[in-house]
């Protein structure tokens, strides 16, 4: 299950984040999306979990918690197109 992950701080990294989702279970991949013109995180991210209940524990218990000051939003991906 692929999930974003908002309202994230531009200080947060993709290990810090990794390692946040991995505490409910396995992440296949974590990646923040960057802005081209700073380099700097745009402030969200995908996360993928492979076993959906592990990613429906993650979602629930991270969406407004407080990570370095924000309160970050987690809710499921939906499909591009």
């Amino acid at each position: 299950m692929k999930l974003l992950v908002r309202n994230l701080s531009r200080a947060t990294t993709e290990d810090e984040l990794k390692t946040l989702f991995e505490g409910f279970g396995s992440v296949q991949s974590c990646h923040l999306v960057m802005d081209q013109k700073s380099g700097g995180s745009k402030g969200f991210g995908f996360v993928e979990m492979p076993k959906s209940g592990e990613a429906k524990a993650a979602m629930k218990n991270l969406n407004g918690k407080d990570l370095a000051g924000n309160q970050i939003r987690v809710k499921k991906a939906e499909p591009a197109g």
